[in-house]
């Protein structure tokens, strides 16, 4: 097998493959002889047809399944005998496949060589928290107003009343989408509607009547950006938030049937401990990435991004729920993010390469283990989970990328920088 293969740019390539004739014909005599063994055709009996006649019937077919199959089988044999790494499929162009020798071109790109750098003695920045009492008591009165209750009340709204109002709203006299709401119960403070909607509902009544005008903000959905609209709006009640006692009646309503209050400060205390020590973790962790990135510049190939940035359309459209392809978000949209995936791909197989890390079945059974304790029959969940070739890929992707970002901190320089529970959590913003 003839190959040559030249460079027509940073990492595409183009190679033509000649591949003899009597491979070609080899092939063929042998597809034709096991064909002749099941073919069934009137006149012979089974297994008893000569070649001669398969020939005749199906030569010209089995022709060009063995040259379809020739072809992906001699790339393969060219990429790994030129040290190449195709980072997608080729574009095939036949020059011959008549009689002789079977010539074609195939364009590709190639996965770019990394010469990794950037490893050792990379600074790095641990973030270093305790749990404090006080955070303790503010997750605590957040877990209260969670299980917050509302009663009428016949007095003007105030801040944390919930006011539930209809409002029918237009544009220069014209309504709009979204422009209408009924039963609309809205917690004054949380800021979910409008803050100029919101603050003209403070100091109204139930019962009460009034129209507003409000300017929406200028990155508004199309047709309402920049805007001044009307609203009619009727106050239709005004209810006072009352949170629950602090007491073992609280404590029970969290799922502690025994200890009480105290039991729950501790189960608190060690759910915040968890969450903390993970948000440290995700911390360094991008840090690791950020520096592979910085250190190590690579030249992209442009498959792989296509690639990526389909896979992104398609993961926020599912999240979105669209129903058709019309409603999939524009590619460029999320270019950035697919080019950093695929530079981390290409950065991260390098490190498992040159660290030669192999995945840790051990981490990745635990991890099914955590996952599996949220239902309520752990056994059937991890065997439904290690039954799943999809999910076990999953899992153990997870887990290598974890041994790479901890044989880089083995390497790292790492200081540590004082911060707080409510810092890293973005807790009480």
């Amino acid at each position: 097998m003839q190959v040559s293969v030249e460079a027509i740019g940073t990492l595409e390539r183009r190679m033509e493959v000649q591949v003899p004739a009597e491979r070609i014909e080899k092939a063929v005599d042998e597809r034709l002889q096991k064909l002749s063994r099941t073919v069934r055709l009137k006149g012979f009996r089974p297994g008893k047809v000569p070649v001669k006649v398969v020939r005749q019937q199906f030569g010209e077919q089995v022709r060009q399944e063995v040259l379809g199959d020739v072809v992906q089988k001699s790339f393969n044999e060219a990429v790994e005998q030129e040290n190449l790494i195709p980072a997608g499929g080729p574009k095939i162009e036949p020059l011959n496949i008549g009689q002789g020798d079977l010539k074609y071109r195939a364009v590709f790109e190639i996965v770019p060589k990394i010469e990794l750098k950037g490893v050792e003695g990379m600074q790095l920045s641990r973030p270093t928290a305790e749990v404090t009492q006080s955070d303790i008591d503010a997750m605590l009165e957040n877990l209260r107003e969670q299980r917050a209750q509302y009663a009428a009340v016949d007095r003007e709204a105030r801040d944390t009343d919930r006011v539930t109002v209809d409002f029918d709203s237009t544009i220069d006299g014209i309504a709009f989408d979204g422009g209408k709401g009924e039963d609309v119960a809205i917690v004054l403070g949380e800021g979910r509607m409008l803050a100029d909607f919101e603050a003209a509902l403070v100091g109204t009544r139930a019962g009460e009547q009034k129209t507003i005008e409000i300017t929406f903000p200028e990155n508004y959905p199309a047709g309402t950006a920049g805007k001044k609209a009307q609203f009619a709006i009727t106050v239709k009640s005004v209810e006072e938030r009352r949170l629950p006692e602090f007491d073992d009646e609280f404590a029970k309503s969290f799922g502690v049937e025994d200890g009480g209050i105290a039991r729950l400060r501790d189960e608190v205390k060690e759910n915040m401990e968890r969450e903390l020590g993970e948000a440290v973790r995700a911390r360094l962790k991008k840090q690791v990435m950020d520096g592979l990135m910085a250190a190590n510049p690579i030249d992209l190939p442009k498959t792989m991004v296509e690639t990526q940035v389909r896979e992104l359309q398609i993961e926020a459209a599912r999240r979105m729920g669209a129903r058709d392809a019309s409603q999939i978000p524009p590619a460029e949209n999320f270019q950035d993010a697919a080019r950093r995936r695929v530079a981390l791909t290409l950065i991260v197989g390098e490190v498992i390469r040159v660290a030669d890390i192999r995945v840790d079945q051990a981490q990745v059974s635990a991890r099914f283990e955590d996952l599996a304790a949220q239902f309520p029959d752990p056994a059937q969940a991890i065997q439904t989970y290690r039954t799943n070739p999809q999910l076990h890929r999953q899992m153990e992707a997870a887990v290598l990328e974890d041994q790479v970002v901890e044989w880089v901190l083995q390497r790292a320089q790492i200081s540590e920088t004082p911060a707080s529970f409510k810092e890293l959590m973005n807790f009480g913003a």
